[in-house]
Formats: C-alpha cells, structure tokens, sequence
C-alpha cells in the first residue's frame, strides 16, 4: 500500500506555512515534503511535526534566490561557497526534524556558459554535499525537471541523473523520481523506474497537463501505484501537484489507498 506525502509547497496554499501541517494530517497524509523550512525555526517546525503525528519525507538544499527566479545554484561555478553554507543549513534541519533524505536543486543555464563547465561545477558540488550527508546518516539526492515548466535547467532527464550519479562516485547521491517532470521528458514511465530503482530514493506524482492530481490527466496512476507497491518500492509518494479545486476536495483519488 502506498503511502503519501503531502508537498505543502504546492498543497494547502489558502493556509499559513505552519497550519498546513494538520490540515494534511487531518486528510489522511503520514508525512511532508517542500520546498524548505528555512523560513521557520527548526525548533518549531519540529513541533508541528511531533504534535501532528507526521514525519519529515523530505526537503531541498536551499537552491538560491527562488522567489527572484532563481532553480538551485549548484552548478553555478560563482556559488561555491554559498552551496556548501546551504548544505551546512538543511543538514542542521535535516536532524532537527529526522529528516531522512535532502534534495539538491542543480540551477538553471546561464546565457553563454559552457555546459561542461557547470556539469564539472555540479559534480565537484555534489562530491561535497554527498560526504556531508554520509556523514550525517543523510541520504542526497538529485532531481530532472522538465523544460517546459523550467526552461534552461541543468538537469532535465534521468540520463543525464545516471551520468552524474557515475561522475560523483558516490554511493550516497540518489535520484528523486517526479512521474510528472518524466512523463514530459521521455515517457516510457515504469520501464524507467525499474531499471533505475536500486538508484531512485524518492518519488513524486502529479497528472499531466496541468500538474494537477492524479486522475486528471494522460497519466495512469492506479497502474502506476500498483506497479510501485509490486517492485517493493517502501519510500514517501510524495503529491507535489496543483489542487484543481482546493487540496482537501480534491482527495479522492487517495481514498483508496487510505488504511
């Protein structure tokens, strides 16, 4: 069976930061994922874990200046110092909130770099980070996202995930594997994910197009979980979607799945 984080990056945006954590609680979600805590002290935060019964599935290294535009700084030869400060930081939230498994945001293109520059820069970037977390008991991880929704980023399908998962040499740097990010960039869904399985810590879901829930969209969810749970995957689904019509009303395609 399934079991679901809920992205409150994206669920619950009527609600403050904070008051998210029981609305998900209260609609059946085990666990959390976002964009980052950093916002709050990790001491609260903690607190509204504890009290509402939820586990912390995951969080990103913060990736830069997001609200200016900013997707992740860790290809970015100029931010050295700023990355390693920032994987300091999610690590600090990472035991504060027994937190598992931290993701790495790689950045967009500038105009004009040269793409083996910054491939050298994210692979010397996450050599670091992925002996920190080691360290740590942390897992790391690294993400494709799609072009259309992120034009320019670095990092957008899972061959290019495994070129630099080899580069690194790390048996700590994982893949997060969003179905939404790879139904747009190369299908074949499930063929994927099962020769990339002993590599993939973490998933996501969101239906296609539109990023919102699943069941409305091309994506073929019921298959989808059922194959997860046959192949054994045990990690957070993690919903990081767009709620058509409000995040609680649109819950019924986790019903189900709900013990």
């Amino acid at each position: 069976m399934p079991k679901f984080s809920a992205n409150l990056s994206f669920l619950y945006q009527d609600l403050s930061f904070l008051d998210r954590f029981a609305a998900a609680a209260k609609d059946g979600f085990g666990a959390l994922e976002y964009l980052g805590p950093y916002a709050e002290p990790k001491e609260k935060v903690a607190d509204a874990l504890q009290a509402n019964g939820l586990k912390q599935a995951l969080f990103n290294v913060p990736s830069g200046d997001w609200a200016g535009g900013e997707r992740g700084i860790a290809c970015l030869p100029n931010r050295i110092g700023e990355f390693r400060n920032g994987v300091s930081l999610a690590l600090d939230y990472a035991k504060a909130l027994a937190c598992p498994q931290v993701n790495v945001i790689s950045g967009l293109v500038p105009d004009g770099a040269d793409l083996e520059t910054l491939e050298k820069m994210l692979v010397e970037n996450l050599k670091y980070a992925a002996e920190r977390t080691a360290d740590a008991g942390v897992k790391l991880l690294i993400e494709p996202i799609n072009l259309r929704d992120i034009p320019g980023f670095f990092l957008s399908n899972t061959d290019h995930a495994e070129r630099i998962l080899e580069k690194v040499g790390s048996d700590n740097l994982y893949i997060q594997y969003d179905f939404y990010h790879m139904q747009i960039m190369q299908g074949d869904l499930i063929p994927t994910f099962i020769r990339l399985k002993d590599k993939i810590a973490h998933v996501q879901i969101a239906d296609n197009p539109g990023r919102n829930e699943p069941g409305t969209g091309e994506i073929n969810y019921t298959f989808i979980l059922s194959e997860l749970d046959r192949l054994g995957y045990d990690g957070w689904v993690g919903c990081e979607y767009k709620p058509k019509a409000g995040t609680s009303e649109g819950l019924g395609w986790m019903k189900p799945y709900r013990k």
